[in-house]
């Protein structure tokens, strides 16, 4: 048998596809990309990259040393392994698997024997051998385990994180056989640093949603703190400080005006469905969602009480909403809590402007908000500023020396015309 073409075709050239071809690809393996976006194909083709945390200058080098992107499914054929890293989100709140089971057909219609096929897509756990594994066998008429290899290993990707990357992020493998999971573990030792392998493709499912639903369960925990402490007067961002300082058996979370990303809101979905799914009940998951979902609303009533305080009735106010994305210093606007922030105070008659250098158009509640270019002039024209996202290029002094008040959601200002969360 010759070699095969490609050593690895990524499908789906997402937030978490393109780093992982970008770092197997620094290790000199021969990759392909295939999506279902032309714009995407034709962009990293041209040398560009879609994904903040990729440059175009890597993505340039990457296809002036072989690298291509493809819509042409046929692509997968090529290739000795093909990792699957489409989206797994929502639709009307419940789990959406239509992308993975795309991505498995296209991949079962051009499996030849002896691939290796990884899904690294967030599900809920039974999805690797209940959804992926029929329809590549049904597809392909091959087998899994015995004439193609099947494995699971959830993402790890954090967009806009300097520290942890695809490289030294512990990566969790498991195989639908001991031998699949073998050959899991060879792929990924070839790049990343350390892999960790999991009793079977269901734990390992389960593992990526224990993870998000952790952060989401605690970040529950400390909004309705927050919540607690503004009834009774007490600042909470002491009160965080405090707790924070003890070295063992507290881990530190910081509430905010909701949950965002393309991970945290969505993931205890897929777990509350497997959990439905078996007739069991996450209790703590269906209290946190319901104090994260209050958070928006919490903002919104903030707000109202300080334009009171300034005989400014909401409907003649301008707000100015500081940072969109859902988390700092990124473009990426998933899930942010700013739509729900945003939607009320225009139900409620507000007239709603933003400020967010890294997001360069915004829509709420059917109407596009207009952008404030430079963000001393927001200020100045605004009644009330809610800082909803803490972007490195907001100077805390520049932002108190505004006339308007501010509303800090993040603990990170200090002044007379500042309110906290």
């Amino acid at each position: 048998m010759t070699d095969p073409k490609l050593d690895l075709v990524v499908v789906g050239l997402g937030y978490v596809g393109l780093p992982l071809l970008v770092r197997a690809h620094e290790t000199g393996m021969r990759t392909a990309g295939h999506d279902i976006a032309g714009e995407v194909v034709a962009g990293l083709n041209a040398g560009r990259s879609h994904v903040a945390d990729v440059l175009d200058p890597v993505v340039a080098e990457m296809v002036a040393t072989g690298f291509r992107a493809t819509t042409e499914p046929s692509v997968i054929a090529d290739a000795d392994t093909v990792v699957l890293c489409v989206p797994t989100g929502l639709t009307d709140g419940a789990p959406d698997l239509g992308s993975v089971r795309a991505a498995a057909r296209s991949v079962g219609e051009n499996l030849r024997p002896d691939t290796l096929v990884v899904l690294e897509s967030t599900s809920y756990p039974g999805t690797t051998e209940e959804v992926v594994r029929p329809i590549l066998e049904s597809s392909s008429g091959l087998r899994a385990g015995e004439d193609f290899h099947l494995a699971y290993s959830p993402e790890r990707i954090d967009p806009g994180n300097p520290f942890f990357g695809v490289r030294n992020t512990p990566k969790v493998v498991a195989g639908v056989t001991p031998l699949c999971a073998k050959h899991g573990v060879a792929f990924y030792g070839r790049f990343v640093d350390t892999l960790v392998v999991s009793r079977g493709t269901r734990e390992a499912e389960m593992a990526k949603l224990l993870e998000n639903t952790y952060r989401y369960v605690n970040i529950a925990l400390v909004n309705e703190v927050a919540l607690f402490c503004d009834r009774i007067g007490v600042d909470v961002w002491d009160v965080l400080h405090c707790a924070g300082t003890k070295p063992f058996g507290y881990a530190p979370f910081q509430p905010g005006p909701g949950v965002g990303g393309h991970c945290i809101p969505v993931d205890p979905v897929y777990l509350e469905g497997a959990a439905d799914s078996a007739g069991f009940t996450f209790h703590t998951l269906t209290a946190a969602r319901q104090v994260n979902e209050r958070m928006p609303q919490h903002v919104v009533s903030r707000a109202e009480r300080l334009l009171r305080d300034l005989d400014k009735p909401v409907e003649e106010a301008r707000v100015l909403l500081l940072g969109v994305s859902y988390k700092p210093d990124v473009a990426d606007v998933r899930e942010t809590p700013a739509l729900p922030v945003a939607a009320e105070l225009l139900r409620c008659g507000a007239e709603v402007v933003y400020h967010d250098p890294h997001v360069p158009g915004f829509s709420a509640g059917g109407r596009s908000l207009r952008r404030v270019e430079h963000i001393d002039e927001g200020l100045r024209e605004a009644d009330v500023a809610i800082l909803l996202q803490d972007h490195a290029c907001y100077d805390p002094v520049r932002l108190v020396a505004s006339r308007c008040l501010l509303l800090d959601t993040r603990g990170k200002l200090a002044g007379e015309n500042v309110r906290h969360l």
